[in-house]
């Protein structure tokens, strides 16, 4: 082969391989974008996270952090009892994410078919007894409840606080007559912090965000009335994309720091 014709075969390769490389790149150098074919959906947007009430002060806080590390979003909280919660979601209460304070709750929520996968258990949280401060009656165990003079709250039954605190009652072989039920546990230590009783069984996390008006009296009882606490993205989700984000945040290792700084147990 002649020389010109060797330098023309050469450019014709050089070519061809240059046209390759771009067909293989794209036309954007920065690869796909969020939200873009083959690339991550954005997190933006409104999410609604619906959470049982003993996570008010850490879920917040972690709704905070997960706004300062995606802009453009807004974390609304509903805080209730997880049984309230449940019954919400399986009525059609718009939201994205449930956090429960007990599987069974979750359980009615997944059998409705309105969890989106499996819920995940990211903590547990287990019983005191709150007092006012000070123990001015000198509660030290759950006996000291059944004197005829002590005024008691308790949780319903069907809030997992509730549920807990019966099976911790059953354990100990004591009897309860509470002067009132509530419907989730941040209202139970109310009737403390306000002196409307002398007593109620709440969570330890629940005592530790109060403490400037209660004490808690640890039971050797409650280490059998443990409760985990299972989150799900949720099947109707408006936002899928922030909600999947979210849950993923509370299973991070910054997510988790804030939980166990709140008094909640590794699950």
């Amino acid at each position: 082969m002649s020389a010109p014709r060797f330098r023309t075969a050469l450019a014709v390769v050089v070519a061809l391989a240059v046209t390759g490389l771009t067909g293989c790149g794209g036309d954007d150098p920065a690869g796909p974008r969020p939200g873009g074919s083959g690339g991550t959906t954005a997190v933006t947007g409104n999410l609604t996270v619906f959470a049982a009430a003993s996570l008010t002060e850490s879920f917040t806080r972690i709704g905070r952090d997960f706004e300062a590390a995606h802009p453009g979003t807004t974390v609304t909280f509903s805080f209730a009892g997880s049984s309230a919660l449940a019954t919400q979601i399986n009525q059609g209460a718009p939201a994205d994410v449930f956090a429960s304070a007990a599987p069974a709750n979750m359980k009615a929520v997944t059998d409705a078919g309105n969890g989106a996968g499996s819920p995940t258990t990211f903590v547990r949280n287990q019983l005191v007894i709150a007092v006012p401060k000070g123990n001015p009656h000198g509660v030290t165990g759950l006996t000291d409840l059944t004197r005829p003079d002590a005024k008691v709250a308790l949780c319903a039954e069907q809030v997992p606080c509730g549920a807990a605190a019966k099976k911790a009652l059953d354990a100990a072989g004591v009897t309860l007559t509470p002067v009132t039920l509530e419907q989730d546990v941040k209202a139970a230590l109310a009737k403390v912090k306000l002196g409307e009783v002398d007593a109620a069984l709440v969570y330890r996390t629940d005592v530790k965000a109060a403490a400037a008006d209660v004490d808690g009296v640890e039971f050797p009882e409650s280490s059998g009335a443990v409760n985990d606490y299972p989150i799900v993205v949720l099947r109707n989700a408006p936002n899928k994309p922030a909600a999947q984000a979210f849950v993923d945040h509370v299973l991070s290792d910054t997510g988790r720091a804030v939980l166990t700084e709140a008094g909640f147990q590794a699950p």
